[in-house]
């Protein structure tokens, strides 16, 4: 789980060419498999649903695949479906919920919000396939996370990388017992290593100075310390392997026996227990056979910090909401969407209720104009009339209402197929 330095990772095999195809994208909750519902009358229901064929140049290599292609388009509604409920029978027979959080993560977590252009800006965009990026010292190991998806990707050869590792990681929290994620899908894939990023975006375990460390990472993403805090509870799952990391224990009493391959150091008693027990154990250090690294540490010394993972130790319901809000945003960062990602239904939201003020402020301002200042089609003299007068505040009123309507209509349709 930790983004931590250690061995690289091996090199893939050769690879051959072969061709498949990808449709549209579209909105579904991670934590359900339910048709998808959303109103008849909805403005976006052709936008949502515009399906877009497009040819993908897959280069697979035994077990392991990857894309060449110029361009990749987004992942079929049918086929997220149904592999995420592969990811699930996956998930029950390896117990392999930790790595693939993890490969979720480090997918996303190298965005940078000063970079503009995709892909160099980073984050969610499928490029932690390639070598180069999985030999990066943070990534160590996930390789066989990679291995464990590949056959899932094969078998629906229509979901693209990006999607696949976010749909993988959301999954992985909920079937531990974590909250529903309010996922989103129609990531696009990068084309090529070339545009996998620099080495070194992603956090460490052990910095000289941890608190300034996180900061500098996750602001660097847009995100602020409440999300470091709660995206830091997902050390509950999982564990640090010394001979990849360098930090932990080679095995303690609560790792010896699996499940899944023995060994590592966990941060909690229940490592495939998705709860807020890391904060609490955190707090505690009661137990020497449980890890706590440096930026664990920090969250109960920095006083920002230290407010939230305090409010988490005791209260789970609250690290839940927070945890599920931190995790959809990270998952989303950098991505490049087909069709283009519209408006969240939270800053839609925010317009509509925006627009309703200035509605209302506007409106006594017209009323005024036609009562003091007379009719605004009122001839005062044969070179001047009010309208003049009237007319600014008129175009500012009428635009402002026609925009009200789309914007609760579009808000309102935006909750519907992203819950």
């Amino acid at each position: 789980m930790a983004s931590l330095t250690g061995a690289a990772s091996r090199l893939l095999p050769a690879a051959r060419f072969t061709v498949s195809r990808t449709t549209a994208r579209f909105y579904f909750s991670s934590s359900s498999v339910s048709p998808l519902k959303c109103p008849k009358s909805s403005p976006l229901l052709s936008h949502v649903f515009r399906y877009q064929k497009q040819s993908l140049v897959r280069v697979s290599s035994g077990s392991f695949s990857t894309v060449a292609s110029a361009k990749s388009a987004a992942s079929d509604p049918d086929q997220l479906k149904s592999a995420r409920e592969d990811i699930k029978e996956l998930l029950n027979t390896k117990f392999c919920h930790p790595i693939l959080v993890r490969l979720g993560w480090h997918d996303a977590g190298t965005y940078n919000k000063n970079i503009e252009e995709w892909p160099q800006r980073g984050g969610a965009n499928g490029s932690l396939r390639f070598e180069v990026e999985l030999k990066h010292g943070a990534n160590a190991g996930l390789v066989n996370a990679l291995k464990l998806l590949q056959p899932i990707k094969d078998k629906y050869s229509a979901v693209t990388y990006a999607d696949l590792f976010q749909l993988a990681s959301a999954t992985a929290i909920e079937e531990a017992g974590g909250p529903k994620i309010p996922m989103k899908y129609g990531r696009m894939d990068v084309s090529v290593p070339e545009q996998c990023p620099e080495e070194g975006r992603l956090p460490d375990a052990g910095p000289p100075s941890p608190a300034a460390h996180l900061r500098d990472v996750f602001y660097r993403m847009g995100l602020n310390d409440k999300e470091i805090v709660a995206l830091s509870g997902a050390h509950t799952l999982g564990r640090s392997r010394p001979e990849r990391s360098g930090w932990g224990k080679p095995e303690t009493k609560y790792t010896k026996d699996g499940p899944g391959a023995p060994g590592g150091q966990s941060w909690t008693v229940q490592w495939l227990k998705f709860d807020n027990s890391y904060f609490k154990d955190i707090k505690e250090r009661r137990d020497n056979d449980l890890l706590v690294l440096p930026t664990d540490a920090v969250l109960f010394e920095d006083p920002s910090f230290k407010e939230y993972a305090e409010k988490y130790a005791v209260d789970q319901d609250a690290f839940f909401k927070d945890y599920a809000e931190a995790h959809a945003s990270l998952s989303n960062l950098g991505a490049k969407f087909d069709p283009p990602q519209l408006r969240t239904s939270r800053e839609l939201k925010s317009l509509a209720l925006v627009t309703i003020w200035a509605f209302c402020i506007l409106l006594p301002v017209s009323v005024f104009h036609m009562l003091v200042l007379g009719s605004p089609f009122k001839i005062v003299s044969p070179d001047v009339n009010q309208r003049s007068l009237w007319q600014p505040t008129y175009r500012i009123k009428y635009n402002l209402s026609s925009l009200l309507v789309p914007l609760l209509l579009t808000s309102q349709d935006q909750a519907n197929t992203q819950t």
